[in-house]
């Protein structure tokens, strides 16, 4: 019971600054990205520590809080967004090291599976939301280099995950678990 009661405390702290990210994000426009970008990180943090299902719930959660509570309701799609790429590719992650037993885990196939699973949420919502995205109608070459920057960004999004994951949580967890 005492586990229980430090896992929904953490869980709790880690949602509440989830959610403050997101709101800072509508205030502070500069970092926008930045701010949204660490809301999503915390989805990866909870599905590492307390596994998959306690991730998904804390994901919902914070979507739902970021629409109580967020004031520009597109920022909290973003974050759905960048929140659903961390939770699939973390799923992908689980189902791969439970497939192997040879402690191999191909890391090109993992490295499709990021690129295909971002390319599930990116493509639909670029092609999806032209009108809400570009002011103005877009050339079919303006639209590539928008699918081409993305395939870009997602490499430094999923380089950064990685650090976070790998290097500061693990410092960090010390002090917070």
């Amino acid at each position: 019971m005492h586990v229980k009661a430090k896992q929904i405390a953490f869980g709790g702290l880690l949602l509440a600054v989830t959610v403050v990210c997101m709101a800072l994000g509508s205030v502070i426009e500069t970092n926008t990205l930045f701010l949204l970008a660490a809301a999503a990180f915390g989805v990866g943090i909870v599905i590492r520590e307390f596994g998959l299902r306690t991730g998904v719930a804390f994901y919902l959660a914070a979507v739902l809080l970021g629409f109580l509570v967020t004031p520009n309701k597109f920022y909290v799609i973003t974050f759905a967004a960048m929140g659903f790429y961390i939770l699939g590719i973390e799923a992908v992650w689980m189902f791969l090291a439970e497939k192997t037993t040879d402690g191999t885990y191909g890391w090109d196939f993992f490295g499709l599976q990021n690129i295909l699973i971002f390319n599930l949420v990116y493509l639909p919502c670029l092609f999806g939301f032209r009108s809400m995205l570009f002011q103005k109608a877009v050339s079919d070459q303006l639209l590539l280099a928008a699918v081409m920057v993305g395939q870009i960004a997602i490499l430094v999004y999923d380089k950064a995950y990685q650090y976070v994951q790998g290097t500061l949580w693990e410092k960090w967890r010390k002090r917070v678990l």
